[in-house]
């Protein structure tokens, strides 16, 4: 299963492919490309329906930004409010 450590490496990757910045938009577009999902990963979210559960993980970056091995944390990342993220 992929975690939240997959997916911000994703996030990286596809912010600097795109001058430094990856929406939310665009993670959810993108990340399949550069992350094996599985079906956990695929499952449609009980709290949020129309959504598959790994949506989430791309907004627990920001959520556990104080934790270290977090990509924000770790310097990898900034948090860009309701935009989604940019690499430093």
């Amino acid at each position: 299963m992929a975690d939240e450590n997959d997916i911000a490496a994703a996030v990286v990757s596809i912010a600097r492919a795109n001058r430094g910045l990856c929406t939310f938009k665009r993670a959810y577009a993108d990340v399949p490309k550069f992350v094996a999902l599985d079906t956990d990963n695929l499952s449609p979210s009980v709290k949020r329906p129309g959504e598959p559960m790994w949506h989430q993980l791309v907004r627990n970056i920001k959520s556990h930004d104080k934790s270290a091995g977090n990509y924000i944390h770790d310097g990898h990342l900034v948090h860009v409010p309701r935009v989604g993220y940019r690499v430093p």
